[in-house]
């Protein structure tokens, strides 16, 4: 029985792509050490995977920034504003369409689905010129080969990245991007051609869009796509993968339809209901790929249900035909358990990551043929019903405080209107007032202090003086730059979801469980292991004393229950909405212990709240009404006078705009300026926001610097679509990952221009 795998981490297990990217774009290395350091983890990915018994390892699921990116790198699609002239593209276009560099803008950078992965937008019309611009496809199943491994190559599927894309500026936004069709083909063409010569027997297609709501004509869209490909595909097996989520009817059909495919790999895991149409109708002789194993989670494989629901499909597809499978990339997921040496076994013991994940692959095709490893499926057993009986997991109190949520929907008592009223009297802000996310740069200095009192290397005094003082830089920055409304800028923080994690009861924590969020960035998710409580207060002693270095007002900071809880790796023993009302429970704690310290200012993050919208729009109402119902939890008990502000970032907002409005957030400051004002498109359709708003006026993702009259401009487009009382001025996002050497000048201009603006609104009176 064979083994598959639909991609794998790239950061590598202590995230040596990471630092070689980031010493790279610093000018402190070559490009040929950041290829060496790729190269050696493409090389170890490979041969892990083949010791591990796993027959289709793929090819090309590596990448320097994104997949979607790369796909575009091979289609030639970059937009002219970054001056490419043809020929194979390099590092300095690559990156340059992935951070901007000094003189133009970033492309859009949003969500991958319902995942906290990021990917880069492309920016298409009907005058792009198409062309094979990058042979990395063909170059790394070479290099595979070359090794010893012969391997599937992966590529983005056509229809999946047109659907992907969005029209370029200066197109109507009604331009059809799947008419491009013919024009991308040909390329796709080119690549089938290359891989075949260089002997490749499988290709896969990823093409994860067939699993979201698709009327016919995009449907068709995949059929006229593969019709076309079949001749050039003919000779190689062809699986295409569809994850996270269910198929409809209609898309399987389509999908189990496709000329020249070979084989289906479905998630299993997310789309349980796909299996009901397996079992009803699969195409005779095809394979199916079955996604059996989570890509997208942390907790060991429940080995004999997976066996068990795989015997019922192999009756079904036949036993030559059936591979067991990973639900989706292990992209998703942490790299390695062995290099945690700090969870505890009991813990441990409940838990896979990729490398396990691979592991419980293999042993699931054996057991399939025959040769199952009893040892392996015992102790398998045993962690699964160590979980289920665990004391640690179950605690009562919180159980009967998050039942008795139910009948209330727990609103703050007077409308948003007078709220603000009643805030401006005391908080005396000026029109347009300025304001950041929460975060400032994380210096090498402030990394080493925290690194060394968690290793006990400094005493706690000694901590505590580093932080004030790093506090205090903030503060006085800030005044200095005259902003309105401060923050202390985390200095205690290494992750706005870790830190409140590590106070909260029901979590768990890993050393180098280190996930990919877009580009360099990784984040390392909390463990959910059983119900959440807050034991103490986890912000008050910091906000309070940044509060004493400055009379402007000061932000406490939060991190918000759905952000927690779509941030973290989750339990799968409860439904979601039941643990994101007990953090919401914890939050709330927390919110009223700031107010009671004279926090006149609390942002509680909701960063991730459209990243956990279901991919059905069947199930977006009841997400959204439990999500929303968490955060109006968290801060319904604080005075009309004390201000609740709330913060997204890099999603696609505008069909959640009336959850946001339900959120009864008194502020919201939003991402706006990398998805070209996308936003105010809403706005400007109609819909009335009545709370304060602030639209990002900048990017923060970008190491470039906009001007006074840029982020003015921007501005203006706001106001020329939102009341000028309502109004804030705002980056994008938090500055953590930025340097104090882009901050200032940005921040600079940022209060430069909303003076400008507040001279011109004055004198137009």
């Amino acid at each position: 029985m064979a083994s598959h795998i639909v991609g794998y981490p790239r950061m590598g297990p202590k995230r040596e792509l990471k630092f070689a990217l980031e010493s790279f774009w610093d000018k402190k290395s070559s490009a040929e050490d950041l290829q060496k350091v790729a190269a050696d983890l493409r090389s170890s990915i490979w041969q892990q995977m083949a010791a591990a018994g796993i027959k289709y390892i793929p090819s090309n699921t590596f990448s320097y920034y994104d997949q979607v990116l790369d796909a575009t790198s091979m289609l030639g699609a970059v937009p002219p504003r970054y001056g490419w002239n043809g020929g194979e593209i390099g590092f300095d276009t690559y990156f340059s369409m992935a951070r901007g560099n000094a003189s133009v803008p970033a492309m859009e950078m949003t969500k991958w689905f319902d995942t906290n992965y990021h990917f880069i937008v492309p920016e298409l019309g009907p005058d792009v010129n198409f062309s094979y611009a990058s042979h990395k496809a063909v170059d790394e199943y070479k290099e595979a080969k070359a090794l010893g491994v012969d391997t599937i190559p992966v590529l983005i599927g056509p229809v999946s990245y047109l659907l992907l894309s969005k029209p370029a500026k200066g197109v109507e936004k009604t331009f059809s991007l799947l008419s491009l069709l013919p024009k991308i083909l040909p390329i796709y063409k080119e690549v089938i051609a290359e891989l075949k010569a260089a002997g490749a027997l499988w290709i896969q297609f990823d093409e994860p869009t067939l699993v979201l709501d698709l009327d016919s004509h995009q449907l068709q869209a995949f059929t006229a796509a593969y019709a076309e490909l079949e001749t050039t595909l003919s000779g190689l097996n062809v699986l295409i993968e569809a994850y996270f989520a269910d198929l409809t009817a209609e898309a399987y059909k389509t999908l189990t339809e496709l000329k020249g495919v070979t084989a289906y790999g479905l998630d299993l895991v997310r789309g349980t209901q796909t299996i009901e149409l397996i079992k009803s109708n699969f195409p005779k002789g095809k394979y199916l790929f079955a996604g059996v194993v989570d890509g997208r989670n942390i907790w060991a494989n429940d080995l004999a249900s997976s066996l068990s629901t795989l015997q019922a499909l192999e009756a079904v597809v036949g036993k030559d035909k059936l591979v067991v499978s990973t639900s989706c990339s292990l992209l998703h997921t942490a790299v390695d358990l062995v290099n945690e040496t700090k969870l505890d076994d009991e813990i441990k013991s409940w838990l896979a990551f990729a490398a396990q994940k691979v592991v419980e692959v293999n042993a699931l095709a054996k057991a399939l043929a025959g040769q199952k490893d009893e040892a392996f499926f015992t102790a398998n057993a045993s962690a699964q019903a160590s979980r289920k009986s665990s004391p640690r997991v179950t605690n009562e109190a919180v159980q009967k405080a998050a039942a008795a949520l139910k009948g209330s929907d727990h609103r703050r008592a007077t409308n948003v209107t007078a709220r603000l009223d009643a805030q401006q009297k005391k908080l005396n802000l000026p029109v347009l007032p300025t304001t950041t996310i929460g975060s400032f740069p994380q210096t090498l200095e402030l990394r080493r202090v925290r690194r060394e009192y968690k290793a006990n290397k400094i005493s706690e005094d000694d901590y505590v003086k580093a932080i004030k003082e790093e506090i205090k830089k903030v503060v006085d920055l800030q005044e200095e730059l005259d902003i309105d409304v401060l923050v202390h800028g985390e200095p205690e923080r290494n992750d706005m979801v870790e830190y409140f994690g590590e106070q909260l009861s029901g979590f768990a924590f890993t050393v180098n469980g280190w996930v990919q969020s877009y580009g360099s960035r990784c984040v390392k998710p909390p463990i959910i292991y059983g119900d959440v409580s807050r034991p103490k207060p986890m912000t008050v002693f910091w906000s309070s004393t940044a509060q004493s270095m400055t009379k402007r007002p000061m932000k406490g900071m939060l991190t918000g229950p759905v952000t927690i809880l779509n941030w973290s790796f989750v339990r799968n023993d409860q439904p979601r909405f039941e643990t994101c009302y007990q953090i919401a429970l914890a939050i709330k704690d927390e919110v009223e212990d700031l107010e009671k310290a004279g926090i006149n200012v609390i942002q509680i993050d909701e960063a991730a709240l459209r990243e956990g919208l279901p991919l059905r729009k069947s199930e977006h109402a009841f997400y959204q009404k439990w999500a929303v119902h968490s955060f109006r939890i968290s801060n319904c008990g604080v005075q009309d006078t004390t201000q609740i502000h709330t913060h997204m970032c890099y999603s696609n907002f505008n069909d959640i705009i009336h959850s946001i409005i339900d959120m009864d957030a008194d502020v919201i400051t939003i991402e706006n300026s990398r998805s070209d004002e996308k936003l105010l498109s809403v706005f400007r359709e109609g819909v009335k926001y009545g709370a304060g708003i602030g639209p990002g006026v900048y990017d923060i993702h970008s190491p470039r610097i906009p001007s006074t009259e840029e982020i003015a401009d921007r501005i203006n487009k706001m106001l020329a679509v939102l009341e000028t009382n309502i109004l804030w001025v705002n980056p994008d996002c938090g500055l953590k990952t930025r340097k104090y050497a882009e901050v200032k000048p940005a921040l600079s201009n940022m209060v430069a221009a909303a003076k400008l603006l507040r001279t011109q609104l004055a004198s137009a009176k």
